[in-house]
């Protein structure tokens, strides 16, 4: 297993007009893919654009002008795949376009399926359909609606909900605040002539990463960088990172109420560790160990021990430098559970870690590293991470990382992580009294 992993290898092969081709090589799956990432600094001036450009770009372009074109072309190329949408990574606005589609060698009439998918992803991405020289004004309305209520969906998760407000109050004004989805009250605002010069200003001024992953000949990168050549850059944008040191500072107490039956108990931390420092696997192994599953410490004392929590994880956000933990409890037990947790994390401060815990935890995330390869777009994802956090390390190199952590390196890493937030989902005081009778 450990050849295979090592074989999905992230190779740059051609970098201009601040875009940056990657070939990742495999021939694990039957199908290959094309993904356009195309990168902005989180800002509220932008963020609503990025997020609703994509959903009106997938309505058409000039060669496909409806959805349905764009349907009819994919089932043709043997059921491709096409999707599109925004993700935030630490404070980088991510817009992505992709395709997957069957490779070549599966293909029994010889369509060479890599040029369509390809001209139609172009096509979709440079030559939108325009109606007098601007996004179709139907479409926008339509996607504007879309996008509203997606944001106001957003509370219908409760255990995300609240691990999103965590970090935003975490991170309150800062950029990593922003919902990557945007801002409801800014929709409205946004016009047609303005989408569209946002669209001209993505085209030509963001840093631009082109990942071409499967069976990938020589002859394809090729045709792939002579199309990107075509596009109009400009001046490049500077990306930069969101990572942010904090040092003696008081937590702040955050408690927000909603009609619920569990409360979400989520607390935000400054990691003090950025992701491509040395000793950065090391925080790996803590967060593992102290949240990553049923092997860590908030599972067996929270949940299991003192029956506190119907949950009970945490999760490294490695661009920004923070972690948050995240607990389902009845709504009484806020001060139990806080309790309990701080004391698990002081434990590892002391150096309380057992063998087993070392053992179990490098195992988990060995089996976790090597699921995300049995994915396309879980393997261009993890090259684009690395990228982002400026690390060249392969899933190999990760896992061999990981193995080698001593204990004094995750007690060192445990000293500088600073409690920052404590966020309470809860029901009001009146609702509460109401479930205790």
């Amino acid at each position: 297993m450990a050849s295979e992993i090592g074989s999905e290898q992230a190779t740059r092969v051609s970098s201009f007009n601040g875009i940056d081709v990657y070939r990742i090589d495999t021939q694990k799956f039957k199908t290959s893919g094309i993904h356009f990432f195309f990168q902005d600094n989180l800002s509220r001036q932008s963020v609503t654009k990025n997020a609703l450009l994509p959903a009106v770009m997938r309505r058409g372009s000039v060669s496909y002008p409806t959805l349905r074109d764009i349907s009819m072309r994919l089932e043709r190329l043997y059921g491709a795949s096409f999707d599109c949408g925004v993700v935030k990574k630490g404070e980088r606005h991510v817009v992505h376009f992709y395709t997957e589609f069957l490779s070549q060698r599966y293909i029994p009439d010889g369509t060479d399926s890599f040029a369509s998918a390809f001209e139609l992803l172009f096509d979709i991405i440079t030559r939108p359909a325009f109606e007098n020289s601007r996004f179709v004004e139907s479409s926008l309305a339509q996607e504007k609606d879309n996008l509203r209520m997606l944001i106001e969906s957003r509370v219908n998760d409760k255990m995300q909900y609240s691990v999103d407000r965590c970090l935003e109050e975490t991170c309150s004004n800062e950029p990593f605040a922003l919902f990557e989805y945007g801002v409801a009250e800014d929709i409205d605002s946004i016009s047609s002539q303005e989408l569209t010069n946002h669209y001209r200003n993505m085209i030509e001024t963001y840093p631009l990463q082109v990942y071409l992953i499967g069976s990938i000949t020589d002859e394809q990168v090729n045709m792939v960088t002579q199309a990107l050549s075509t596009i109009a850059r400009g001046n490049m944008k500077k990306m930069g990172n969101g990572y942010l040191e904090k040092h003696n500072y008081e937590p702040k107490n955050v408690t927000e109420t909603m009609d619920i039956t569990q409360g979400k108990l989520c607390l935000g931390f400054r990691t003090n560790t950025a992701p491509d420092e040395q000793t950065f696997p090391a925080l790996m192994m803590y967060n593992s160990i102290l949240g990553g599953g049923v092997h860590s410490k908030l599972f067996q004392n929270v949940r299991e021990k003192a029956s506190l929590a119907y949950y009970s994880y945490s999760r490294l956000e490695k661009f920004k430098g923070l972690m948050v933990i995240s607990s389902g409890i009845e709504m009484g037990n806020k001060d139990k559970t806080l309790e309990i947790i701080m004391k698990q994390m002081d434990e590892m401060k002391k150096g309380n870690i057992s063998d087993y815990e070392m053992e179990t935890a490098a195992k988990s995330m060995e089996t976790g590293l090597k699921s995300l390869t049995d994915s396309q777009i879980s393997i261009v994802d993890f090259h684009l991470s690395q990228s982002i956090s400026g690390t060249q390390d392969s899933f190999s190199d990760i896992i061999e990382k990981i193995k080698r952590v001593k204990r004094n390196e995750i007690i060192e890493v445990a000293d500088k992580i600073l409690h920052d937030t404590v966020y309470f989902l809860t029901a009001p005081a009146a609702s509460r009294k109401e479930n205790a009778q």
